[in-house]
């Protein structure tokens, strides 16, 4: 599995409150969702984005509270992947559950700008800024997650065991 697409770029500590606020969770439905993702820390995110596109952020993305409405407002919106120095736990296995790829790499976090173009293969863990030219090793996924995520969530991959 491969994304490319253009990188939306934020900071540490980008909590669920900031990625969907609380007052927009009185819905399920992903693209109501989608539409508010974001909109507190950078409210034209969801005119940029595009689909495909890949957001990257520095320390402890997806801390607070353990919505799972978060990752699903991230991918609904038409990210592809999430590239962080870190994430919070329960947001990292969140976003497995519901087929959101992401991906650790300190360097890559640092280093890639807004606005950059990025490459991702994730059977490998390989990101390629196509700006820079500049590459970077994030630890692949296990066959399992990556099977997960391709299925588009962990719900869809057992539904095909069965």
């Amino acid at each position: 599995m491969k994304a490319q697409g253009t990188v939306h770029k934020y900071g540490s500590n980008v909590d669920t409150d900031v990625i969907i606020p609380a007052r927009y969770l009185n819905t399920a439905v992903h693209s109501e969702l989608a539409a508010h993702c974001m909109e507190d820390i950078d409210a034209d995110f969801i005119k940029k984005v595009k689909d495909g596109d890949i957001m990257v952020a520095d320390k402890n993305f997806g801390c607070g509270s353990s919505r799972e409405h978060a990752p699903i407002a991230i991918k609904a919106s038409g990210i592809s992947c999430v590239i962080a120095a870190s994430f919070a736990r329960i947001f990292y296995r969140n976003a497995i559950n519901i087929g959101l790829p992401i991906l650790e790499c300190e360097e890559a976090a640092s280093d890639i700008k807004n606005g950059d173009e990025l490459s991702v293969d994730f059977d490998s863990g390989l990101i390629t800024n196509i700006t820079t030219g500049k590459s970077y090793q994030a630890e692949p996924f296990p066959p399992f997650i990556q099977n997960i995520i391709a299925k588009g969530g962990l719900l869809n991959s057992l539904k095909d065991r069965m």
